[in-house]
């Protein structure tokens, strides 16, 4: 890592990459085991399910907050014996809350089976939906990761409380990434459960119709503008002085988006030709994921009238410079 030194901390190291790094500091630091319990800080316990892929990096995380009567965010996906690490974790203890932080299938299908095991009612934005409507143009099914099926009992919005036993969550509104994501804050202990709107090992996807650049950005922003300093995310480890790891997320999305700039003001182009130019070395399973990453700055850029396209901006458009 640049600017490292040898016999520094793992705190040093993090924060020299964070004065050094032109780019984000990732941290794909996460040794913890699918089904083992960690107390990560007081209040917040974790377990990892055995997810693993180039999208949820080692598994999604779900976390436990409180003792005694507590609550569960994001049980995870559809997966047995995850939901039986959950409960094994709480035993002796009751669920009286399950937080959803969003509907992709790594997060949300797994609830069912928490809340016939504890009987406690489920907290989330709504049910799943696209950022904007699909256009007749696209062939592509955006929402095949979606979790369908999923209904909350209770919805919540942006800046409603739920408090529970030596606990308190706000819930934060980040959609981006999709359309009803929500972080929840715990102000009294400057956290935030920020599902996967913020992640220390990797950028967010942000794939159109199911996600939003825009809304992204604005969401970002949110966060970055509040006092909540240690992030949980629903991938990967926990991060530290959040607020400034977003501002880096702020700057990386602003330069790839200079990239594509730089990339039109060559020529005309399709986005198969930006991802080759700009994400050079990328993880082959990953490259439809950033072509749609490309796309989302595209939508914004078009929207903006920085950027033109004929017809609907969509993943096998061509685009240019406007004017």
């Amino acid at each position: 890592m640049p600017g490292t030194r040898p016999g520094m901390t793992k705190s040093a190291r993090y924060e020299q990459a964070m004065s050094d790094n032109d780019d984000v500091p990732f941290n794909r630091n996460f040794p913890l085991k699918p089904g083992i319990v960690e107390e990560v800080r007081p209040g917040v316990r974790r377990v990892l399910c055995n997810n693993p892929s180039p999208f949820t990096f080692t598994g999604t995380v779900s976390y436990i907050v409180g003792r005694g009567n507590v609550a569960i965010i994001d049980p995870g996906p559809e997966d047995a014996a995850h939901a039986a690490a959950l409960l094994e974790a709480v035993r002796g203890e009751t669920v009286t809350h399950i937080f959803v932080t969003h509907t992709h299938r790594d997060h949300s299908p797994n609830t069912a089976r928490i809340k016939q095991a504890t009987g406690a009612p489920v907290y989330a934005e709504g049910p799943h939906r696209a950022s904007r409507p699909r256009f007749e143009s696209e062939k592509h099914n955006p929402e095949s990761g979606a979790d369908r099926d999923f209904t909350p009992d209770i919805r919540i919005a942006h800046g409603d409380v739920v408090e529970g036993d030596g606990w308190r969550l706000e819930a934060v509104a980040t959609p981006g990434h999709t359309a009803n994501h929500l972080a929840f804050a715990w102000p009294e202990r400057k956290f935030n459960f920020v599902g996967d709107h913020v992640m220390g090992w990797s950028t967010s996807i942000v794939a159109p119709p199911d996600g939003s650049m825009i809304d992204y950005m604005e969401s970002l922003d949110r966060l970055a503008a509040r006092e909540e300093d240690l992030y949980f995310s629903g991938h990967g480890p926990e991060i530290p002085d959040g607020p400034r790891f977003v501002r880096f997320l702020i700057r990386h999305r602003k330069a790839r988006e200079a990239s594509i700039l730089h990339r039109l003001a060559k020529g005309e182009t399709d986005i198969p030709t930006m991802v080759r130019a700009i994400y050079i070395g990328i993880d082959p399973r990953l490259t439809t994921a950033a072509g749609y990453s490309v796309l989302a700055h595209l939508e914004d850029l078009v929207a903006r009238g920085v950027v033109a396209t004929d017809g609907d901006p969509v993943i096998t458009g061509t685009y240019r410079m406007a004017g």
